[in-house]
């Protein structure tokens, strides 16, 4: 956050989402830029508002649904490499990925400095998301996989 409030003192940040620990919760005192919302009912009022999504990690499992969310909604997103693992993304195309934080300071304050990055890239995103991951299209994946496991399923059976 420094760096980026270095080049854009006007930024700020909301960490949303459930039960943020000890030294999140510390960073929102600290710094008057920073809301740590906890748990909210709806996230779709920051992404609405948001310029930029971040998805900082540097260690984590499980799924990358959020990023999906993020790009769905129309919004650029930066994250490390581990945010964004599994994802069919391309950096620089629909994603910027950057693993220090030097980059990813660098990485976010190029697309608040630059709407038209910020667009082209949010746009590139929205369409990986609708022309890969619409619900009709990873139903019908689902469907086939299904089918495909109940077959051979049943060819064991006989």
């Amino acid at each position: 956050m420094p760096l980026i409030h270095h080049r854009v003192p006007d930024v700020s940040l909301a960490i949303v989402g459930r039960r943020p620990g000890r030294k999140v919760v510390q960073l929102g005192h600290s710094w008057p830029q920073i809301l740590v919302t906890g748990r909210v009912e709806d996230v779709r009022p920051f992404l609405a508002e948001g310029a930029v999504f971040i998805v900082p990690l540097r260690i984590g499992g499980g799924t990358r649904i959020k990023v999906f969310e993020a790009m769905a909604s129309g919004i650029p997103v930066v994250s490390t490499s581990i945010g964004a693992e599994g994802l069919q993304v391309e950096h620089g195309h629909n994603i910027l990925l950057a693993d220090t934080p030097a980059a990813f300071a660098e990485a976010v304050t190029r697309l608040l400095e630059s709407p038209a990055t910020a667009q082209r890239m949010a746009a590139a995103a929205k369409s990986l998301v609708t022309e890969n991951n619409d619900w009709s299209i990873v139903s019908r994946q689902f469907a086939e996989i299904c089918r495909k496991t109940t077959l051979r399923q049943q060819g064991a059976c006989k």
